[in-house]
């Protein structure tokens, strides 16, 4: 682990792997899903595959469970000429935080009196690597920003992540925080409008239903493929939706119908996707020694082998 990998925050490392569709991304979405409540080292080989399924090359899964291994996440145990891979306690306590966003995200509306926590950060224009820092973290925090050095959170109990933010960026000094009712001037809607962008968000929300909405896998390793895919996309939404409580948000909003889907989804697939899970990664030794040729060797078999295939149905 590099000194810059042993500074990061979890919540960091967990905003950088939302934002990518990369082999180390999805390797985090399958320990999370699958290796953290199975509780048992896994084979390379079944991490390898998983990651084939969607078109990640042997080298560049490999790359991704030693940089992974490098942030002290993962631990190796050799056993012959193969390896298994372990959660260390900080990647469970990171993946444990992690599903609980995630399969918390969507659930209930909390309620709203229609406060609002307001932060004055002032930073000198010339301070554009530092005004890009801090946008971005509060941006991940939930907060929007409907003018510059002003951002705004209907979400009270964000000031403590918020002064935490400006603590380590070096502005705690030039900010201040304040707690207000919106007055007769103008309209709650049009600062929305300029703090968030709803639209954008709310097409992705809408790609999401559109993918998943008629989705059927095709047997087991199929219904891995597709549960993997599901979490993958929808551990993103934590991370992109500032969760405004229902009446800051437009009518019939998607994010809604999005997350009833996941939810709903999720459930019915958890159950034949653990199974196939158990069954790939409890196969152990002796099935590692009838796969010891290498994937490399084998490569221009594994797409059609691994690949699942996915049936989507046509709406009515």
């Amino acid at each position: 682990m590099t000194a810059d990998d042993a500074a990061r925050p979890p919540e960091v490392i967990r905003r950088r792997e939302a934002r990518h569709t990369s082999a180390r991304s999805l390797l985090m979405t399958v320990l999370g899903e699958f290796v953290l409540p199975a509780r048992r080292a896994v084979w390379t080989w079944v991490l390898v595959d998983t990651l084939a399924s969607f078109g990640v090359a042997e080298k560049s899964a490999r790359q991704a469970l030693a940089r992974t291994a490098a942030e002290g996440l993962l631990v190796p145990e050799r056993v012959g000429r193969r390896t298994r891979w372990d959660l260390t306690p900080p990647a469970r306590r990171l993946l444990t935080e992690g599903a609980r966003r995630i399969y918390d995200f969507g659930r209930g509306e909390p309620p709203w009196d229609g406060r609002w926590l307001l932060l004055l950060v002032s930073v000198p224009e010339a301070k554009r690597d530092l005004r890009h820092r801090l946008r971005t973290r509060l941006s991940w925090a939930g907060f929007g920003s409907p003018e510059a050095s002003v951002w705004i959170s209907p979400h009270l109990g964000r000031e403590g992540e918020a002064l935490d933010v400006v603590k380590e960026l070096g502005l705690a000094g030039c900010a201040m925080s304040f707690t207000a009712t919106f007055g007769t001037i103008g309209g709650e809607d049009t600062i929305v409008g300029r703090a968030w962008d709803l639209t954008g968000l709310e097409q992705r929300y809408e790609a999401f239903l559109a993918d998943f909405g008629a989705l059927e896998p095709d047997g087991p390793a199929g219904v891995l493929h597709a549960q993997t895919r599901l979490v993958h996309e929808w551990r993103r939404f934590p991370f992109l939706d500032p969760r405004l409580p229902r009446a800051l948000l437009p009518a019939n909003w998607s994010g809604s119908q999005a997350a009833e889907l996941f939810h709903r989804r999720h459930a019915e697939w958890e159950l034949a996707a653990r199974q196939r899970w158990d069954e790939l990664t409890l196969a152990g030794p002796p099935e590692a020694e009838a796969r010891s040729l290498s994937i490399a060797e084998r490569s221009p078999q594994i797409q059609s082998r691994s690949a699942p295939r996915l049936r989507v149905r046509r709406r009515a």
